[in-house]
């Protein structure tokens, strides 16, 4: 299942719903140019793990990025793994 969280007006806590399964968490506003930072990307992924459990959690856009520019979609992707990175860090994961 996946669901839009960034800059969404969809609830976060609907997760809770999801619970067992692998959830696509949208951490990257594909409308919006401006690049997330990896911290921010971080605090969604985070605060998805309250409703879910964390090791089903997988951080995606929330949609696609072809009207971006390479650079953008390129920025907004190392951010979005960057931003997996610490939390999975943090979590033990890695």
């Amino acid at each position: 299942m996946s669901l839009e969280c960034q800059n969404s007006r969809v609830p976060m806590n609907l997760i809770e719903l999801l619970r067992g399964k692998k959830i696509l968490v949208g951490a990257i506003d594909v409308a919006s140019k401006k690049v997330e930072t990896p911290e921010q990307v971080a605090d969604i992924l985070r605060e998805a793990t309250k409703y879910a459990e964390p090791q089903n959690i997988l951080g995606c856009t929330n949609c696609g990025l072809v009207t971006f520019s390479q650079e953008i979609a390129n920025a907004k992707m190392q951010a979005l793994a960057l931003g997996a990175k610490i939390l999975n860090q943090e979590l033990g994961f890695e």
